[in-house]
């Protein structure tokens, strides 16, 4: 008998419009595995697309500023990159296996109500890199719109602004199926851009491959230690917050190893890639300056650059924006998501305009976000040990939406709120950020040695598996065999 024409097709796309409603309206809620049709693929293009933005090139130029020789540069990226890139490969795991958002599973080692505070930081963070994200490539986008006639005012800077929080919004309202749609296909395009830029700047003859740098003895130990915290393992903890947000789409058939993969690689790939292409350029003395190092670089390329620029700040923040709403929605905030999404875009826009002007203002918000960051590290540990040390990853997904009252995963559960506050001390003991108060005393006595998120992350989970052998931790949520 013949099969009507375009009957399964209807039948996909009304299970498709289905799972975008539920996403849409109910956005915490566990993904039911037969929604479950992200690819490893999708998991690649989403955090590849993140993460080719012109900070991290700025970032790569960063070891250069510091004194250090452009092979120390890239050793500490690759080695770095890829202990912080494992360690998020573990948490895309944790959101394929629950079907939940990372702050809701949260919930599961500090308590229904104690998750609020992993959460509040999560919500505050995500929300500054917001503005942020759109504020750092203003210049860059000005320099090059100056180079098609367009003059660089402040009018155009603002204008760029509302153009590109309009279209950030947008996508991340519409939710996980617009933002996988939006990186499959523009994220290709930016990789051909990225590959066009690194022939440009190292076929130019001006890169000094065996740049020694300044730094030597404790120096050098020390500006490594800082390019570690700030784009070696700390990049990849920066996103172990949003692991779960995007992999609970991911059905639980699919293979671990190639969801670990495409986690990992969508992030190591293109941050050791732009920190290499940022040192090498910072070795002809242009500096760090995102704008200089375009401008005079990459000049005859400024309409595609251009495009890889503003793709940046949206690639990432859709995910900024979708992720801060979804963690408000686990704060119990009972707004639903799509209008929590407008108020953090209006919010993130008035911000953003106010940075244009500021000046000294958004320079030193900047260098506070970039070390406050380090607050993932031992909520990254207690997470970890909860989930694959003490529950074997057998969460009881069902107690982690019961009242506060009634939950078995208990209310508030103190030995993590006690191991992630001593975690945040000892992080902060070590750190030594590119602001004054972020610099703990143990990190200026050992000359700006930076060690934080070891430190962190250590004391976050030794700390919470002791007082989990003791007995103290919440012990009440079953297991998936139990439900």
């Amino acid at each position: 008998m013949d099969r009507q024409p375009g009957v399964e097709e209807r039948g996909e796309q009304a299970e498709l419009e289905e799972a975008i409603h539920i996403e849409k309206h109910n956005s915490i809620a566990p993904v039911p595995e037969e929604y479950k049709d992200a690819t490893p693929l999708d998991q690649f293009w989403i955090w590849a697309g993140a993460n080719i933005a012109p900070i991290n090139w700025v970032l790569g130029a960063l070891g250069i500023v510091l004194g250090l020789g452009f092979w120390d540069t890239v050793l500490v990226l690759a080695i770095g990159n890829a202990i912080g890139v494992t360690i998020f490969g573990a948490f895309v795991l944790m959101g394929q296996r629950t079907g939940v958002t990372q702050m809701v599973l949260t919930r599961s080692a500090f308590g229904r109500r104690g998750a609020y505070f992993p959460a509040f930081f999560q919500i505050v963070i995500a929300t500054g890199w917001i503005a942020i994200n759109t504020w750092i490539i203003l210049d860059l986008s000005v320099a090059l719109l100056e180079k098609l006639g367009i003059p660089g005012t402040p009018t155009t800077k603002v204008i760029v602004v509302l153009v590109l929080m309009a279209i950030q919004v947008g996508l991340a309202t519409l939710g996980f199926y617009a933002i996988r749609t939006f990186e499959k296909w523009t994220v290709p395009i930016t990789l051909i851009i990225l590959v066009a830029m690194s022939i440009v700047a190292w076929t130019g003859g001006e890169v000094q491959w065996g740049y020694a740098g300044e730094a030597e003895g404790a120096a050098r130990w020390t500006a490594m230690s800082q390019v570690m915290t700030a784009i070696g393992i700390g990049w990849g903890i920066t996103w172990l917050a949003y692991a779960s947000d995007y992999s609970r789409f991911t059905s639980r058939t699919v293979s671990r190893s190639k969801l670990f993969l495409a986690g990992a690689l969508g992030q190591f790939i293109p941050v050791l890639w732009l920190g290499i292409l940022g040192a090498s350029i910072a070795t002809t003395g242009t500096g760090a300056d995102p704008a200089v190092i375009i401008v005079n670089t990459f000049g005859a390329l400024a309409v595609p650059v251009l495009f890889l620029v503003l793709h940046g700040p949206i690639a990432t923040n859709i995910l900024n924006v979708y992720s801060t709403s979804v963690s408000a929605l686990a704060v119990d905030i009972n707004v639903r998501r799509h209008i929590l999404t407008i108020i953090v875009g209006v919010f993130a826009t008035a911000f953003t305009i106010y940075l244009v002007f500021a000046g000294t203002l958004a320079e030193q918000l900047d260098a506070w976000l970039a070390t406050v960051v380090a607050w993932a590290s031992p909520w990254a540990a207690i997470m970890l040990v909860h989930f694959y040390v003490i529950r074997r990853e057998n969460i009881d997904v069902e107690a982690l939406y019961q009242s506060p009252s009634e939950s078995r995963v208990g209310d508030v559960n103190w030995a993590a709120i006690i191991s992630l506050l001593v975690g945040l001390v000892m992080t902060w003991l070590f750190l030594y950020g590119l602001v004054a108060p972020l610099q703990g005393p143990i990190a200026r006595a050992l000359n700006g040695l930076d060690l934080s998120w070891l430190a962190g992350m250590l004391t976050g989970g030794l700390l919470y598996y002791a007082l989990y052998r003791l007995g103290m931790a919440t012990p009440r949520a079953r297991t998936l065999k139990d439900t």
